[in-house]
């Protein structure tokens, strides 16, 4: 794009008239799908259907595909019926199947209408497989020959055509069960009378089609190829799944794990309306008012105390954020740990001494500071140690917290990346308040 984001988002919003938006839909011709995508997320509403009416039809179903949920919807919402069949004409199960969810079921039929036979099937093979297994997001671009073939039918497969991030070539029995798979550079110099079967990969990962898609993703990026075979539960080869669909399904994953722990959705509009938008983070308020009533309700419980000790009302602040970054630190860490299939039960013991162990010299270290701060301000030696003391064991249960409630939420099927933050810090809070003020009432009063 020749122009940066920016400003090309001034010039539609500040000068949009026919003529301006007409020059820059001309500018972007040259441009990437998904630059495109990205300028129409980034403009209000009014604006991104008036630079989307002069797109060419050709380019829209591409742009459609690249661009999040929300304001692909807007776009689809905007558009005249009569207007589908054009700009569907080209399009295939793999575009089809990632629009599917924001097209209303009758520009899914059309759609449909427009694949020939072999994508309906394909079209139809996907949506078998939820959208969270790998099996829905194969791509059916591969080499493949029969178990028997020679080096010469590899050659001659090659020089006819080879897909996109594909080095290896998938050899198949008489019932299309994959078998092996051999890789380009080792055809390429072998005999052409030697059989494929002799230059076999022997340690090539295979994908079922029900494995977790973001699991499956991992395994594509770990292997050190650039596709892998996916298979049914009989070994039939499905398609493959290539490094640069398995590097968007972990990013994916990834933004919709960031956005979910501020209870949102990867796929919110900028510009959406305001009620939309309202209702659907107002939940995650109306939680979060919750915990904090539940962490007002146990200072309550100390309000002789701190009528009577002004100093730790001042210092309860302290208490609290030390306990919630410290247990952020470490569920951050085991979310990661979780996502990748690192945390188990065979490593949780030790993985969960360690973090509290580094808890144990990080609370060491902060309490005294704090501690002496405390003493120092106040000039009361036993208020730095019940904040010292406080902190301590704060840290301390972060910690703890910090492994065990993403562990126990995955077991109970709760996404730790969405409500862990929510919890752990409900959790820090209650154990600090009553720590501090516990002490503040045993050793002040």
């Amino acid at each position: 794009m020749a122009e940066a984001l920016p400003d090309l988002i001034e010039e539609l919003v500040t000068d949009k008239g026919p003529d301006d938006i007409q020059a820059v839909a001309e500018l972007l011709l040259p441009a990437e799908d998904v630059e495109i995508a990205t300028l129409l997320e980034s403009l209000p509403v009014e604006e991104r259907i008036s630079l989307w009416e002069v797109l060419p039809d050709t380019r829209k179903v591409d742009v459609l595909v690249e661009m999040r949920s929300d304001p692909r919807e807007v776009l689809i919402a905007a558009m005249a019926d009569e207007q589908w069949s054009a700009i569907l004409a080209d399009i295939d199960a793999e575009e089809l199947l990632e629009l599917m969810d924001s097209l209303p079921s009758r520009l899914i039929d059309l759609a449909y209408q427009a694949l020939d036979k072999q994508q309906q099937a394909y079209f139809r093979d996907a949506t078998q497989f939820p959208d969270e297994q790998v099996g829905h997001w194969i791509s059916h671009e591969m080499l493949v020959l029969p178990l028997n073939a020679k080096v010469r039918d590899g050659l001659r497969l090659i020089r006819r055509n080879v897909p996109s991030h594909c080095d290896t070539v998938f050899l198949v029995n008489r019932s299309g069960h994959f078998s092996a798979a051999v890789k380009l550079t080792r055809v390429f110099g072998a005999p052409e009378h030697l059989p494929m079967v002799e230059l076999t990969e022997e340690s090539l990962p295979v994908i079922k089609g029900a494995d977790d898609a973001t699991n499956a993703s991992l395994l594509v990026q770990r292997s050190g190829y650039a596709a892998l075979p996916v298979v049914d539960d009989s070994n039939k080869l499905l398609g493959r799944l290539d490094v640069l669909s398995a590097s968007e399904l972990v990013n994916e994953n990834y933004e919709r794990q960031v956005m979910a722990t501020a209870g949102m959705d990867e796929d919110e509009d900028l510009f959406a309306p305001v009620a939309k938008s309202a209702r659907s983070r107002a939940l995650w308020l109306g939680l979060n008012l919750l915990t904090a009533f539940l962490a007002s309700w146990f200072i309550g419980l100390f309000e002789a105390t701190l009528q009577q000790v002004v100093a730790l009302a001042v210092l309860m602040p302290v208490v609290a954020s030390m306990g919630g970054i410290a247990g952020s630190q470490t569920l951050t860490l085991i979310v990661r740990g979780l996502a990748l299939g690192q945390v188990t039960s065979a490593n949780l013991k030790a993985l969960m001494t360690k973090e509290l162990k580094v808890g144990g010299v990080n609370g060491v270290i902060w309490a005294l500071v704090i501690g002496i701060v405390a003493f120092m301000w106040f000039n009361d030696p036993l208020l730095g140690v019940v904040i010292c003391l406080a902190i301590f064991l704060n840290i301390l249960a972060a910690a703890l917290a910090g492994v065990m409630l993403p562990v126990i939420l995955e077991k109970l099927k709760i996404d730790p990346a969405l409500s862990g933050s929510v919890i752990l810090t409900t959790v820090t809070d209650i154990v600090g308040f009553v720590a501090f003020l516990g002490l503040g009432s045993l050793f002040l009063l």
